[in-house]
């Protein structure tokens, strides 16, 4: 049975790990290549895009894929919903694995918005110096704004970006003790993030509501409509047994 894995996600690599200790199972996991040195999953890995859906089509039939698994970032919309469109069309089963968003707690000051553009304009009156971790592909919707921005990520980001931005290379997992010194040390007074959930960037939220800091948090987009959703590698494992044990009565 062949697994067909988007995504380079901590999810997406303890899949791939649960899949590839299987017998009767083969696994591809297919990243994007936006990140220089990804870290590698097991089992077999493709690298780069697939052309839209006709070349995901293609791709799957050409390689004779039994179910596609969506463990792509949870912001990674075009991808998800080419994904939905490429696995109807081939008449191949479906899943996302989704970690689960954040929620707030008492004493968390959020400001949520729809969006990076949505997010920028949330600023106005919140702070001067901005902690910006939403990646470095969505940086142009703040390069209009007069605040000062720490941004981090784990390759350069490219132009646009805000005139005054000071670059921050790093990879998670990150720390509270960690996160608390960067807010201290850089005089950081309101956060910007994604709602990626998980555990390995979420200590900035604790950092930053001990801190008395805004978070502006910008929500995740949905899942196609009707595509089942696993929360963790487990359960999409799971899902993958059952395949496996009905292909095998058949």
């Amino acid at each position: 049975m062949h697994i067909l894995i988007l995504g380079g996600t901590t999810e997406a690599r303890a899949l791939a790990g649960l899949l590839d200790a299987e017998t009767g199972v083969r696994v591809t996991s297919s990243l994007a290549g936006r990140v220089a040195s990804p870290r590698l999953p097991a089992g077999e890995v493709r690298i780069g895009g697939f052309g839209g859906v006709d070349g995901l089509v293609a791709w799957m039939r050409e390689h004779a894929v039994d179910a596609v698994i969506d463990a792509t970032h949870p912001f990674a919309e075009r991808i998800s919903f080419n994904a939905a469109r490429a696995a109807a069309t081939a008449h191949v089963p479906l899943l996302a694995l989704r970690r689960p968003g954040w929620v707030p707690v008492d004493g968390d000051r959020w400001v949520p918005v729809p969006s990076l553009d949505a997010a920028a304009g949330a600023l106005d009156g919140l702070g001067e110096r901005v902690f910006l971790t939403t990646g470095r592909m969505g940086l142009a919707a703040f390069a209009g704004r007069p605040e000062w921005f720490l941004v981090r990520s784990v390759d350069a980001p490219d132009a646009p970006m805000p005139a005054r931005t000071e670059i921050l290379l790093d990879r998670g997992p990150f720390t509270l003790d960690g996160e608390r010194d960067l807010l201290a040390r850089h005089r950081i007074d309101v956060l910007v993030t994604k709602d990626s959930g998980g555990a390995a960037t979420a200590p900035k939220l604790t950092a930053a509501r001990e801190a008395g800091i805004p978070v502006v948090v910008v929500h995740r987009p949905p899942v196609p409509e009707g595509v089942p959703v696993a929360a963790t590698p487990e359960e999409a494992a799971a899902w993958v047994a059952t395949r496996l044990r009905e292909s095998r009565v058949r």
